[in-house]
Order: structure tokens, then C-alpha cells, then sequence
């Protein structure tokens, strides 16, 4: 049974809405659910997430240096749309911008204080509190986004496809991708996508309000994230009605240059010497150590497996919500790449930003603390996670400078994400239109901004957590899935055109 082309539009758009909905009416009921299951997901599927999450960096790995790495994602005589540096700065923006300055402060000192493994707050918990912040945002997340902006790319440019999710299982389900089968497929990438993206709108607008309050002495309410809600809402929505090539490019590398004048004070009037040892040092503890850490699992240590599945499990199950957006936005805007380029600059060129951005802001943050001895800081740190980059600002020469930089910082990455997110949504919704309507980029923009509501009312940060890994759950196996039959397909392009050997 063949479905109508915006079968996938209202369905998924029914489900978002019931979503906000339960979770405006029943928070403490979604927040309670969301916790139950979050138990369960680390006591019982840990092993999963990781087992996945190696499975997915594995194949980009292979794909980069094998004889596959040629083929183009297009015509053979398509050639790249965007600019090398456009590229870059969307897909990185696009990405995680909002995460990375959120989690830039609070997950280094979290992880000093209480590390993976060993004695908090000593010298080698500094170390590996910057080692495991490298491992949760360096090579694992961007082969998430990778793998499926790849399959899209790939089966949309190359063959001819819609963009949209379930065309990557057209060599296993033939035309059913048009019917039932491929339909439920791309109903799941919608609304895990909506849901991804308004977690992401929920942690901005907490860490802007906090970051006000801590600054200006605004009161730190459900009020002021309600507004500082509605106001990226009305911008974003300013921004999508001008489009890929000009909105989302030009914030994009608005977005960039303000990272790079951000780390470059705080390089400046912070320890400069230290934040380069720290970046070489890290960088080459995170590679000797990243398959160990990647399956890594304490079977006879409930702390120690409480921790992997709070911070890792939550990282691979929170990167899977964002996997079909940011999966979606870089395929559209890499038509002309090659393989090869694609997975190089995907996975290793966003990595090495944030580990520079880690080592500088975290870093810094980290040297007041163990090399200063400001223990009460990480003491503040811990306990408002929100406010933690404004905290250790308040902390630095040219304090208020970086905050407010900061804040404009949060609110572009925002409106740069939530443009891109609308885009994508109306593009997968509606059988992988490459210009969505500005009236279907609206309609999805505020229900996300209705469900990063709900986000802030079951609980803040926690409730990202929790809930982000009971949505994300089913999705984790279909990439599974999409790793098995793009590694086919490429395989047998190239056995019938005679290259295989």
C-alpha cells in the first residue's frame, strides 16, 4: 500500500504535538517514566550504545582510506557546491555549537571531581577528565552524524533518490520504502529529530538565562527561559525565510569567527603555556586510549558502570537523537564530495575544534581549580551546571567581556541550529524536498519550541538526558541497519563497474 507524500508530514507532526501536549499537562509523570528507563537502558543495553557507537567510527574509518573512498556523491562530474570553508563552518555549526559551549566548563570539572576512574580532584583526574571530554565529542559523535548523512547523500545524489531516511534501505525493501515500511522509517527520523533538537533549545535557553542572572542579576525563572525561547524562536524563523545560501551560511560563519575571538581572550589572559601542553598531551592520551575507552564496561563496578552510562551511554543515546537532522543538513549541503572528503573532513575537522575549544575553556577552568587551588569553584561549577561557563568566567581577567560574548555566542549557535533543524524537518517530512515551504519551516519551529518547553518543565538538564535516550533508543538500531546496507551498496558499485578486485 502506497502512502500519500505527506503522510510522513502529519503523522510525525501528530506525534510532536501529542508529545508537548503529555509533556505540558503530565511533567512530573514524563520526567518519572523518563528516569525508569533510563535505569533500565544502563543496566541492561550499556554494552549496545558502545558496541554501536565503535561499529559506526570503525566503518567511516574504513570507508576514508579504502578504494571506496573515490566515489563522488553525485555525478562523477559534479563538483562541489559550497566552498571548502562554508562547508565546514555549516556542518560544524549546524552540529553541536550549542552542546559544546554548554558542556565546555561543566563536563571537564564534573569529570575532575568525579572521573571514571581513580581519586577525584588529583592530577591524574585532571588528565582523564579532559581525556573522556575529548572521547565524548571527538570521533564517535561525528561518525553518528556521518554514517547517515553519508547513506543520504550517497543514495539521494548518487541514485537518484528522495533525501530522506528511508531511501537508504532502497536495496532492501525496494519499493516498500514508498509504502508502510520505508513511511514508519521516516516518521521515527522526524520525530527523533524534533525531539533531538528541542533538547538542544532546552539547554540553550537554560544556559542563557543562567548566564544572564549570573551577569545581570535577571531572575533565573521558567518565565525568562520562556522568553528567551520565543525570542530565538521569532529570530530563527527570520533567519530560515532567507535559506541555506545565505541565513544559515552567513550565522554559520558568524558563529565560527566568534568561537575562535572567544578561545583566542581566554588563550591570552589565561595560562596560554598550559592550554597547549594540555591539547597536545590529551590529544594523544585520547588516541592511544580510544578503543579501551570505546568498550570499556565495569561488570563488577555498579559506580563506575553508573558513570559510563551517565556520560557515555547518554552522549552516543543523545548524539542518535541529532543523528537524522545534522545527518540530513550535511548531505545537502556536501552533493559534489567524494567520499573520501566527506568522511575526512566530517569526522576529523569538527574533532579537532573541540578539542581545542575543550582544551582552552575547559582546560583554563580546570587550571584555576587544581593549579590555583579555587577548589570552592568547581564546588560552584557543580552544583549550577547552567551558569558553570559564566561562573568560571567570573573567575578570569576580562570576565564580563567573555560572558556577554558568550550569551551572543549561545544565541547565534541556537538560531544557526533551530534554522537548520526547521529546514531538515521540512525537507525529511515532506519526501525529501530540497525547499521545504517557509510555512512547513514555521510550523515546525515552534512545536520545537514547544517541546523545549516540556524539556524545562520535566526537569531541566536531566530530563535532556533521560528523555533523549527513550527516544533515541529505537533509532540506534536502524543505524545498525544503515551501516549494513551502505557498506553493500558501495561494494557492489564498484564490483560492477569492474574495480573490485
Amino acid at each position: 500500500m502506497l502512502l500519500k507524500a505527506h503522510s510522513v508530514f502529519k503523522i510525525s507532526l501528530t506525534l510532536s504535538i501529542v508529545f508537548v501536549v503529555v509533556g505540558v499537562l503530565f511533567y512530573d509523570w514524563l520526567g518519572e517514566q523518563a528516569s525508569s528507563f533510563l535505569d533500565f537502558a544502563v543496566v541492561n543495553f550499556n554494552w549496545f550504545y558502545l558496541l554501536v557507537g565503535s561499529i559506526l567510527v570503525s566503518l567511516c574509518i574504513y570507508l576514508m582510506f579504502s578504494k571506496y573512498g573515490n566515489i563522488r556523491l553525485g555525478k562523477d562530474t559534479e563538483r562541489p557546491e559550497y566552498s571548502t570553508f562554508s562547508w565546514i563552518t555549516m556542518l560544524f555549526a549546524a552540529g553541536m555549537g550549542v552542546g559544546l559551549v554548554f558542556w565546555s566548563v561543566a563536563e571537564p570539572v564534573g569529570h575532575y571531581t568525579t572521573p571514571p576512574y581513580g581519586e577525584g580532584s588529583t592530577s591524574e583526574a585532571a588528565n582523564v577528565s579532559l581525556q573522556y571530554t575529548f572521547f565524548h565529542w571527538g570521533l564517535h559523535p561525528w561518525a553518528i552524524f556521518g554514517v547517515i548523512a553519508l547513506g543520504l547523500a550517497y543514495f539521494s545524489y548518487r541514485k537518484g533518490l528522495p533525501t530522506t531516511i528511508s531511501s537508504i534501505f532502497y536495496p532492501v525493501l525496494g519499493d516498500k520504502v514508498y509504502s508502510v515500511p520505508g513511511k514508519t522509517i521516516d516518521i521515527l527520523a522526524v520525530f527523533v529529530t524534533a525531539v533531538g533538537v528541542a533538547s538542544t533549545f532546552g539547554l540553550s535557553a537554560l544556559q542563557i538565562s543562567g548566564g544572564l542572572n549570573y551577569q545581570f542579576g535577571t531572575p533565573n525563572t521558567f518565565t525568562t527561559q520562556l522568553i528567551i525561547i520565543g525570542i530565538a524562536t521569532a529570530l530563527f524563523i527570520i533567519s530560515s525565510w532567507s535559506g541555506i545560501s545565505r541565513g544559515i551560511k552567513y550565522l554559520s560563519h558568524f558563529n565560527m569567527l566568534l568561537l575562535f575571538l572567544v578561545m583566542a581572550l581566554v588563550i591570552i589572559v589565561g595560562p596560554g603555556k598550559q592550554i597547549f601542553e594540555m591539547l597536545i598531551s590529551t590529544t594523544g592520551s585520547y588516541i592511544g586510549n580510544i578503543v579501551p575507552m570505546s568498550l570499556r564496561l565495569e561488570a563488577f563496578n555498579d559506580e563506575a558502570s553508573n558513570w559510563i552510562g551517565n556520560w557515555t551511554v547518554f552522549y552516543w543515546a543523545w548524539w542518535t537523537t541529532w543523528a537524522p537532522f545534522v545527518g540530513a543538513f550535511i548531505a545537502r549541503i556536501s552533493r559534489g564530495r567524494t567520499i573520501r572528503q566527506f568522511v575526512a573532513a566530517v569526522l576529523l575537522i569538527p574533532s579537532l575544534v573541540s578539542f581545542v575549544w575543550f582544551s582552552v575553556i575547559g582546560g583554563s577552568a580546570l587550571h584555576l581549580i587544581h593549579n590555583l587551588g579555587l577548589t570552592g569553584l568547581a564546588s560552584n561549577i557543580n552544583a549550577d551546571v547552567e551558569s558553570a561557563l559564566f561562573v568560571f568566567f567570573g573567575n578570569m581577567p576580562l570576565g564580563f567581556l567573555l560572558s556577554v560574548l558568550a550569551i551572543v555566542l549561545i544565541f547565534t549557535f541556537l538560531i544557526t541550529s533551530a534554522d537548520s533543524a526547521t529546514f531538515v524537518l521540512g525537507m525529511l517530512s515532506n519526501n525529501g524536498d530540497l525547499h521545504p515551504s517557509t510555512l512547513v519551516k514555521v510550523t515546525w519551529g515552534v512545536i520545537t519550541a514547544g517541546a523545549a518547553t516540556v524539556f524545562i518543565l520535566a526537569g531541566g538538564v536531566d530530563a535532556v538526558r533521560t528523555i533523549s535516550i527513550v527516544i533515541a533508543s529505537p533509532f540506534t538500531i536502524i543505524m545498525l541497519f544503515i551501516c549494513f546496507v551502505l557498506f553493500r551498496e558501495v561494494r557492489k558499485e564498484l564490483k560492477v563497474s569492474g574495480t573490485q578486485s
